[in-house]
This record gives C-alpha cells, sequence and structure tokens, in this order.
C-alpha cells in the first residue's frame, strides 16, 4: 500500500509541475485557456504512456535493486522533492528527483548502484537542454521563412498559431507520458499485482490528476519567467521539447522536460539575442536543476536508513 500511495503521490508531483512544459507557453501567451490546456495535457499524458511508456522502465529498475517497501519510501521522497519545488512554482526535474532518491536510498543501506546506468542517464541530462536548445534555433528559422513568405494577415495568423500551439502542445504531452511515467511506473511495477502495464496506466492516471488538480502556478512560470514569447516563438519552444523528450523515450532514458522546455527557450533566446533573457529567474532555474538530485538523494537516504533501524 506505501509503494502504491507513495507512487501516486510522486505522479500527481510530477504532472503538476511537468504539465507547464506543454502547454505553459501557450498559456502564458493567451492562445490558449488553461482549463483546456489541462484537459488535453491530461489526455494526451495517459495515451503517451500507454502507448510507449515501457522503454524507460528497464533503465530505471536496473539502477539499484529496491524491494516494495524500498521502493515506497524512495518515490515518497522524490515525490516530496518534487512537490516542495511546485510549492515554489520552480519548474524542476522529476526524473533527477526519481535517480537522486534510487541512488541515495540504495547508498543508505549498503547497496550499489549501477554506475553504467547512472552514467548514461546524467549525459543524457546534460544532453537535453543542449538539444532543445539547438532543435528550437533550427525550427525557428525552418518555420519563419515560409510563414514570412506566405505573407498572412493578423486575422489569418492568429487562428493558424492558435491551432500549431494546440497540437505542438498535445504532441508534447505525448512526449511527457511516453516519457517520463517510467519515474512513476519503476516503483509501482514492484507490486506483483500491478505488473509492467498496470504500473503504467496507474502511473499515467495519476500524472494526469496532479495537471488537472494543481499545474496552473508552474504554467505561468515557465511561459513568463525566463523571457516573454510572442505565440510562434511559443510554438516553436513547445515543438523543440516534444521532439527532444520523445527522441529521449524512444531511447529508453526518462530525462527531464524541464529541461527541454527551458533549453528550447534558450533557443528563442540565441534567435532574438541573449539580452531578452530574464537571466535572474534563468539562474532560480538552474540552481532547482542542481539541487533537486541532491535533495531527493539526501531525502531518500534519511528515509531508507530510518526504516532499516
Amino acid at each position: 500500500m506505501l509503494t502504491f500511495l507513495a507512487g501516486a503521490f510522486l505522479g500527481g508531483s510530477l504532472g503538476a509541475n511537468d504539465a507547464a512544459n506543454c502547454f505553459g507557453t501557450a498559456v502564458s501567451s493567451r492562445m490558449v485557456a488553461w482549463r483546456h490546456a489541462a484537459v488535453l495535457a491530461a489526455l494526451f499524458v495517459v495515451l503517451g504512456a500507454v502507448t510507449q511508456g515501457r522503454s524507460g522502465l528497464a533503465t530505471l529498475q536496473g539502477l539499484a535493486q529496491q524491494d516494495a517497501r524500498a521502493a515506497g519510501l524512495t518515490a515518497l521522497a522524490a515525490g516530496l522533492t518534487v512537490a516542495a519545488m511546485t510549492v515554489f512554482s520552480l519548474p524542476v526535474s522529476a526524473s533527477q528527483a526519481v535517480v537522486g532518491a534510487i541512488v541515495g536510498a540504495s547508498l543508505a543501506v549498503g547497496g550499489r548502484p549501477d554506475l553504467t546506468r547512472l552514467g548514461k542517464i546524467v549525459v543524457c541530462w546534460v544532453g537535453t537542454p543542449l538539444g532543445a536548445m539547438l532543435m528550437a534555433f533550427a525550427i525557428y528559422h525552418l518555420l519563419w521563412w515560409p510563414l514570412r513568405r506566405l505573407r498572412l494577415s493578423l486575422f489569418a495568423l492568429d487562428p493558424l498559431l492558435r491551432l500549431g500551439l494546440v497540437v505542438c502542445g498535445c504532441y508534447g504531452a505525448h512526449a511527457l507520458g511516453a516519457n517520463n511515467v517510467a519515474n512513476v511506473a519503476s516503483f509501482l511495477a514492484v507490486d506483483p499485482r500491478l505488473g509492467p502495464s498496470g504500473a503504467i496506466l496507474v502511473g499515467g492516471l495519476s500524472i494526469a490528476v496532479g495537471i488537472l488538480a494543481f499545474s496552473r502556478g508552474v504554467m505561468l512560470t515557465v511561459g513568463r519567467g525566463i523571457t516573454p514569447l510572442d505565440p510562434f516563438s511559443a510554438l516553436v519552444v513547445v515543438m523543440a521539447e516534444g521532439v527532444t523528450v520523445h527522441f529521449y523515450a524512444l531511447a529508453g532514458v526518462p530525462v527531464s522536460t524541464s529541461q527541454a522546455i527551458v533549453g528550447a527557450v534558450l533557443g528563442i533566446g540565441l534567435v532574438k539575442g541573449v539580452q531578452i533573457l530574464n537571466l535572474r529567474v534563468l539562474g532560480h532555474v538552474l540552481l532547482g536543476w542542481v539541487i533537486t538530485p541532491l535533495v531527493a538523494a539526501a531525502l531518500g537516504a534519511v528515509l531508507a536508513a530510518g526504516a532499516g533501524r
């Protein structure tokens, strides 16, 4: 029961924080209402989870050996870490929280994490924002040229961009479910009554509940905080984030959608000039990325050591 509740709590925290990475730019640019964005994100997260969510399970389950009790405590540590960051409206990495909690809990009880898998995950963490930044830079120039050639009026351009934001947001939510459901399902799958398919379904549903209930604050932080985005730039950012995260989902490595979206926003900053970036907000986001795995590891270690006494 502890594993189920802690896993569901982690999924809810993940959804509350990471839905911003799918529709935050659209909501903050007032092209899509938050209620509509939340419903669409919830639906497509579940769809992505159940259709393409298995790839990352093996990566996380092979990182360290855990029984049901240890998995529940580790999931609780990761969920508390993500929830705490969400309270402060900071986009953080649920993947970093999960990996940090697993490693911390394993070390606390004398275990030894798989360093090869851990190294692969860390390399992908570094590659995620850099890849999304380059992807956004490329997509912006690729789409801007034909759009400029069309010479559409404002009345024709507005509904086109609105539709594009909805489509890209749904794709981003699908990629979020496909990639990040492993963060939740890797704990739930310890329960033999669920198995991989049941764990993925429950994980996807818990993420969807978090989106519907608690995602509004972080959506606005991501969309407005780092740099102001016009609707076209918002579309490019979400498209770049979705492509980047989906790539890692297919590769079987859960990564941070927050890192991908911030990297994509930085790509827009490169196009328009670094001077438009809010470096103070960006610094807070980067700080969150650094402390998230450390806090999760410490909390996971404390819970695991306490349970072992």
